[in-house]
């Protein structure tokens, strides 16, 4: 069974696609391939409340390229859903429809909590030593979810209006950060250590440049510390030092200020960054639907 899922954000648009097969009883999922667009649906809409003209036409055509790729590799469910840009553009059901009627994909806009659920729906820290507890930090564009997980149970989910886009275009207030602030130092308690699980581009890639093991994790720490030489060097100089594109080297600095306020604000420590996403969240919760249909 092939899967396709589509989650267009506030920075980037991405097309996943897995092939999912039954091992040992267990559905193991297999990606076929991962397109990511920068559409950045986010600098218009949060600036200007709308999506505009050049943007929505990217949006369109890329939804076009979407569709003929699921089409090639015979995808039998696909969901499409759009977060925190087209939740607060005003034209977004416009450009919805314009979508369903040039491409055939049907796209959902979904609320924050969901959008924390879906990153939930991975499933990580089921795998994970039940002697901590666990922090979601899930970092886009528009927004920051989070989703706090103990004894096996998620116990909070939050979604702020923090994001990368917005932060890049000072659109975030000293208020918003204090709300973020107050909301985890009353819910992110426990009297087990607690330790993050960070999904989202921008994390993957600090990651990536940190040469850290698979399965191991980041300490706070080494975050701290990429934030002070990303914060100290020119959008120019990022992308020649660390072989970054442009839509990368000038947001990844707003990331690292976010993980780092969550982290400071939760006393965590460390983080492990298992490369999920809305994206994958998405596959797992259509599979999830199918099998109990079955």
């Amino acid at each position: 069974m092939k899967i396709a899922a589509i989650d267009i954000g506030s920075n980037a648009a991405r097309l996943l696609i897995n092939e999912v097969k039954i091992s040992n009883r267990k559905p193991e999922f297999i990606k076929l391939n991962l397109l990511r667009i920068p559409l950045r649906l986010g600098m218009d809409v949060f600036t200007m409340g709308m999506i505009g003209e050049e943007r929505e036409k990217m949006v369109i055509d890329s939804m076009k390229i979407f569709s003929d790729l699921m089409k090639i590799y015979k995808v039998d469910h696909y969901r499409a859903c759009a977060t925190s840009a087209m939740r607060d553009a005003s034209n977004g059901h416009d450009i919805i429809r314009l979508v369903k009627e040039t491409s055939g994909i049907n796209i959902e806009i979904i609320s924050g909590d969901e959008e924390a659920t879906l990153v939930y729906e991975n499933h990580v820290a089921e795998g994970l030593d039940k002697e901590f507890a666990y922090l979601y930090i899930d970092v886009g564009g528009g927004s920051t979810e989070l989703t706090f997980y103990e004894n096996g149970k998620m116990v909070y989910e939050k979604s702020f209006n923090i994001g990368t886009i917005r932060l890049l275009n000072n659109l975030v207030s000293p208020q918003n950060w204090d709300e973020m602030k107050d909301e985890i130092k009353k819910n992110i308690v426990s009297k087990k250590p607690i330790v993050a699980i960070g999904s989202g581009g921008n994390i993957n890639k600090v990651f990536s440049m940190s040469k850290t093991k698979d399965g191991k994790p980041m300490t706070l720490a080494h975050l701290k510390k990429v934030y002070k030489e990303f914060n100290e060097l020119s959008v120019e100089e990022r992308m020649t030092k660390y072989t970054l594109r442009e839509d990368r080297a000038d947001v990844l600095v707003h990331a690292l200020r976010i993980f780092n306020n969550v982290m400071s604000w939760s006393d965590i420590s460390r983080i492990f960054v298992p490369k999920i996403s809305v994206a994958d969240g998405l596959i797992h919760n259509i599979y999830s639907q199918l099998h109990e249909k079955k």
